[in-house]
């Protein structure tokens, strides 16, 4: 057990309805869960009740991709109305931990002022079982929703129906993240993480998570997975054309494929995807919900 970050475990692309981030991402290639209600804590005294808020997934072997949206106007939004104002696209980065207790304490041993361990749940589809999870967010991040996660059930939610995509997508490797000020920003991840982050040789802050067996994933891999921390000049040559709505901005998601991009370069035929060094393709945010995506062999 570890009482730090171990892996990119999911990010959430978030917009105020679900069907049309459903539309896009089954466009490029994505199997999704089915659509579940969130409920929740909305401090770790307060009793569990059902959110407005809701989800489907792209599941991968290692790590997923969440498309959150409000399913119900008239209950509390989980703060999507908040993160939408500012743009739509990803506002939630989680990072996978196997200790949620021992890294509880050495975040408020960082001066973190977190109440401690919140509790989020679903069911994994309509009338079916419950998935839990046990997350440590850090409060009041600017950059958005960034968290510690730990999964209580994690083969309720990576089930095999939904984890066959047609893009062939397996793994989520990297986020990139731009700030005005990435060295403040790359102190807070450090904090939430207990990781040292590092400069990064095209410019800003590298934060790499070494990896854990089954923390992203019943079959995840353990395999380095990264957080990119940018300042806004550095973008263009990592993600060429990405425009910057607001800082900070989580501005591009890259998705690692087992067949090298094959089957992916066959589905964007036609779409405006830009071919980067390594054959790795970028999907504009204008066709993946406000997110940059990268895909890679």
């Amino acid at each position: 057990m570890a009482e730090t970050a171990l892996a990119l475990d999911h990010v959430g692309v978030c917009n105020m309805e679900l069907g049309p981030m459903t539309a896009a991402y089954e466009a490029l290639g994505f199997s999704l869960s089915p659509v579940a209600q969130q409920s929740g804590r909305r401090t770790p005294e307060s009793e569990v009740e059902l959110y407005g808020s809701g989800n489907r997934c792209a599941f991968l072997t290692h790590g997923y991709i969440e498309l959150l949206a409000v399913l119900d106007p008239t209950r509390f939004d989980n703060d999507l109305a908040r993160f939408t104002g500012r743009y739509g696209g990803v506002h939630i980065l989680a990072l996978g931990m196997d200790d949620a207790e021992a890294n509880l304490a050495r975040m408020r041993r960082a001066g973190i002022p977190i109440a401690g361990v919140a509790h989020l749940q679903r069911p994994v589809e309509a009338g079916g079982p419950i998935a839990k999870f046990s997350r440590l967010p850090y409060p009041d991040a600017p950059e958005g929703r960034i968290q510690l996660i730990r999964h209580l059930t994690p083969e309720l939610v990576w089930q095999k129906r939904w984890m066959d995509h047609a893009n062939k997508a397996e793994a989520l490797t990297e986020l990139v993240l731009v700030s005005a000020e990435p060295a403040v920003t790359a102190a807070r991840l450090s904090k939430l993480t207990g990781i040292v982050i590092e400069p990064r040789l095209a410019g800003g802050f590298l934060l790499r998570l070494p990896g854990g067996a089954r923390v992203a994933g019943p079959e995840a891999p353990v395999i380095e997975t990264r957080v990119s921390i940018l300042a806004p000049e550095d973008l263009e040559a990592t993600l060429p054309g990405v425009v910057i709505p607001a800082l900070p901005f989580m501005a591009g998601i890259f998705v690692k494929t087992s067949d090298g991009n094959a089957a992916v370069r066959k589905l964007l035929a036609g779409k405006r995807a830009t071919d980067l060094p390594g054959g790795a393709l970028l999907v504009p945010p204008a066709l993946a919900a406000g997110a940059a995506l990268v895909f890679h062999p």
